[in-house]
């Protein structure tokens, strides 16, 4: 039989003990008074579902210790009211779906302290898979002090978070349209991506909408072509010959039609994120330490190479100015890291890191982190990184456009990539990254 793999919980907590004191100590946490240090006397858990939540307070404050609210916002105010009644001070529930959300809203405008707790570091142990036990089970852990809360950037980020998020949906919506248009064409044997790479181009979209508005002729399309695009106009004409079937011409032209309402979309939505990184308040950049003798700060400027997809996606106002007055630093002046990378760890983060104590931390919310099970001073087992952290994700691609780099930072991906394998070397050279991210945000650009 595979040997169960430890949880977070197990791992953080439990991984310093026997096997026999492990024992001891779950057997004392299933009892009511287990004996350990009470850290929140006041506290309550709440298991959060679709259409109704369980809420379990200390047994020696109501007759009926354990409730069901509905999902209503009238039952959400009551269970708010409720817990009020009965001296809660904080509230323990797991991040469930989106489900939290409300919850979490309801009862911080109530003044409840609310602890968010992947559900990870809480199903340890069996047998307690009922809501109503789980929502005990809850309360007896975050009133031992058992559970870490988890971060969650303020009101004001969140909102950018909304937009950015909503944004990066659309520009994958209008990439696929993209693709979508050049299989419809290679289906009509039309193969003008073989000599227009971008068909979302100033070209390409000339030539897409006049072949809709009826033109067939190859010469006619191909002089439809911009002065600084590499294809000669023989050999685009030549990749205009084709089957016009009208079925495929129906596909394409509902194709442009979506590409066209993703584009009026993607404006709409830069409008909202200008206004919305407008409302954040400027910082101050950070004090920047006594350099080294002979030491140098970053230079002014840097040769940096950006390719034509990342420039069409940007938004259409000056984001690099609002990030560097939002940041309090330019990020941008590290090898690698754009202006997309910065405002995808702004919009998940903010531009406030005290919640990190350290880049080791920082990097460990990041899942950049190597987790390792050590015994006896070896290391017995990698255990992989478990979610998805959108900011580790845009780090791993600023890492991977390292490969041709000429600056340090490139020489040192390639140093890597040449010891370990392709993504454990992305993944390492991601979080020297986010240590380099996390210093010149806390410490200053020098």
């Amino acid at each position: 039989m595979a040997k169960r793999k430890k949880s977070t919980y197990e791992r953080l907590q439990l991984g310093s003990m026997n096997r026999q004191q492990r024992r001891e100590l779950k057997r004392r946490l299933n009892t009511e008074d287990p004996g350990l240090e009470v850290l929140h006397r006041d506290a309550a858990g709440i298991d959060i579902g679709n259409e109704s939540h369980f809420v379990a307070i200390p047994p020696d404050r109501d007759s009926e210790p354990v409730r069901e609210f509905g999902s209503w916002t009238a039952d959400l105010l009551r269970m708010a009211s409720w817990l009020k009644e009965h001296g809660i001070r904080t509230v323990a529930m797991q991040s469930t779906g989106v489900y939290w959300i409300a919850v979490q809203e309801v009862l911080e405008q109530a003044g409840l302290e609310v602890f968010l707790v992947n559900a990870r570091g809480t199903k340890n142990l069996p047998g307690r898979k009922s809501d109503v036990r789980e929502c005990a089970w809850l309360r007896k852990l975050h009133t031992c002090g058992l559970l870490r809360n988890s971060f969650r950037p303020p009101g004001e980020i969140r909102a950018v978070r909304t937009i950015w998020r909503q944004r990066d949906r659309l520009v994958k919506e209008a990439g696929r349209a993209v693709q979508q248009m050049q299989k419809a064409l290679t289906k009509m044997n039309v193969q003008l991506a073989n000599t227009i790479s971008d068909l979302s181009g100033v070209s390409g979209q000339a030539i897409l909408r006049a072949i809709l508005a009826g033109t067939r002729d190859p010469w006619e399309l191909a002089r439809l072509r911009d002065g600084r695009i590499a294809a000669s106009e023989d050999g685009i004409a030549h990749s205009l010959q084709g089957n016009w079937r009208e079925d495929i011409l129906f596909e394409l032209r509902q194709v442009v039609e979506a590409y066209d309402f993703y584009q009026k979309q993607l404006a709409d939505c830069d409008q909202e994120l200008a206004k919305y990184m407008a409302a954040v308040a400027s910082r101050e950049a950070p004090k920047g330490q006594d350099l080294p003798k002979g030491a140098s700060a970053l230079p002014s400027s840097k040769p940096v190479r950006r390719s034509k997809t990342q420039r069409k996606n940007k938004p259409g106002f000056d984001l690099a100015a609002d990030l560097q007055r939002t940041m309090g630093v330019d990020l941008t002046r590290i090898d690698g890291i754009d202006v997309i990378t910065v405002q995808m760890i702004f919009s998940e983060i903010g531009p406030d890191f005290t919640a990190f104590p350290d880049e080791d931390q920082f990097a460990s919310w990041l899942t950049l982190a190597p987790q390792n099970d050590i015994t006896g001073g070896k290391v017995v087992r990698r255990v992989p990184a478990a979610g998805r952290n959108r900011a580790a994700n845009a780090l791993r691609m600023a890492a991977q456009s390292l490969s041709r780099s000429n600056s340090y930072l490139g020489a040192r991906y390639r140093r890597l990539r040449a010891r370990l394998e392709g993504p454990v070397a992305v993944k390492a050279m991601a979080r020297y990254l986010a240590c380099l991210v996390y210093r010149m945000v806390t410490k200053g650009q020098a």
